[in-house]
């Protein structure tokens, strides 16, 4: 295996643990559990799902910029010589890891400490406030995507 098909390799595992497990969470799992769980229930199992994805998230964070970065030189010699949407990517990618860092670091124990409290209707809105975040994270992943399969970087 090629030092571009590694790096290539763990770039895109990276993106689909993130993307994917967005995806999964706010039109899988988030209808799911509204109808079989009630509110109590409900918000303490995000707070399980939410530990548990973060971990991957956070791997993704880390090899995302190491596999682009080793990406970007093996394939264009450097941020200056890359193509626009290589660098859109990459403006991208620190949007999407400013707004986890706002959940994980934020609204996360605001959750939590609701949880542990059991103070529920505080609970459902620091819910509700991951939940747009995650939304806009989720879109700004999906035009990530769009852009990557739309011009490889073969």
């Amino acid at each position: 295996m090629t030092a571009f098909s590694l790096a290539y390799t763990l770039h895109v595992l990276a993106a689909l643990i993130w993307v994917g497990g967005m995806f999964f969470a706010w039109m899988i799992l988030r209808p799911a559990a509204v109808a079989a769980l009630e509110g109590p229930a409900r918000l303490t199992l995000w707070v399980n799902v939410f530990q548990r994805f973060f971990v991957w998230v956070w791997v993704a964070v880390l090899i995302l910029p190491i596999s682009g970065v080793g990406l970007l030189h093996l394939r264009f010699s450097g941020f200056e010589t890359a193509p626009r949407y290589v660098q859109v990517m990459m403006g991208l990618y620190l949007v999407m890891t400013a707004l986890f860092i706002r959940i994980q670091a934020l609204k996360l124990p605001e959750l939590k400490a609701a949880v542990a409290a059991q103070d529920w209707p505080a609970g459902a809105t620091a819910l509700g406030q991951i939940r747009k975040l995650v939304g806009i994270n989720l879109s700004v992943g999906l035009i990530v995507v769009a852009i990557a399969s739309a011009r490889p970087m073969f």
